[in-house]
């Protein structure tokens, strides 16, 4: 009788590691949004055209320097909402590479609805950087690490689409700020994938099966 064939699935630990950040991508984005807004409206001026900051914090009040709070007179990027698209997640729970298997958990795609929000002195000026940023997400809608080398590590491809919210929606979005309208427009970004670099276990791919030579007994 053959040996019957054993397999043995050992665990590997690795360091967790987060494949793509959200602080990092809207960071990108940021950035690139901000060059776009000085060379649009003022190349000489060094101050920011638009900053990472939430909305709500956005008043008289808390809006200094010495609080780490928002500049009051500016254009923000503000995250509002985290959305998983269960569409792109891999139902399988194991990857292959070479000859090995490994096991652990899909990566979590996500699509994450940014509201960019201006608040300048003056009105007309707060309408025509709003203009300017909807411009620059017609003009580049989609990121890749081949059209923007500055991407970070791991993003496949970042996509931008207008979400255009209902009366009732802004009135509920605004609310939960706690702040007045403001000219704004909100975009939605997707694929954001996250995923915890922890393995789970792997091994070897089965190559062939083997079976007990018993006689099979029927009751």
């Amino acid at each position: 009788m053959e040996p019957r064939a054993l397999y043995v699935v050992q665990a590997t630990f690795r360091l967790p590691k987060l494949l793509q950040m959200i602080d990092l991508v809207l960071t990108f984005l940021n950035t690139n949004l901000d060059t776009y807004l000085r060379l649009k409206l003022d190349p000489a001026n060094t101050n920011p055209f638009v900053q990472l900051s939430n909305i709500a914090f956005n008043d008289s009040d808390t809006s200094n320097a010495g609080n780490g709070a928002n500049v009051p007179s500016n254009a923000f990027i503000t995250l509002v909402n985290i959305e998983e698209d269960r569409i792109s997640k891999s139902p399988e729970n194991y990857v292959r590479q070479d000859n090995t298997t490994i096991y652990k958990n899909p990566k979590v795609y996500l699509n994450l609805y940014i509201l960019f929000a201006v608040n300048l002195p003056v009105y007309s000026e707060s309408l025509k950087r709003l203009s300017f940023i909807i411009q620059f997400f017609q003009y580049q809608s989609v990121f890749t690490p081949l059209t923007s080398p500055g991407l970070p590590a791991g993003v496949e491809k970042l996509i931008l689409d207008l979400n255009t919210l209902s009366f009732q929606d802004l009135n509920n979005l605004w609310g939960i700020l706690g702040s007045k309208y403001l000219p704004s427009v909100m975009y939605k970004l997707r694929l954001i994938s996250i995923s915890e670099e922890f393995v789970q276990g792997d091994g070897p791919m089965i190559q062939h099966i083997g079976i007990d030579d018993k006689t099979l007994m029927t009751l």
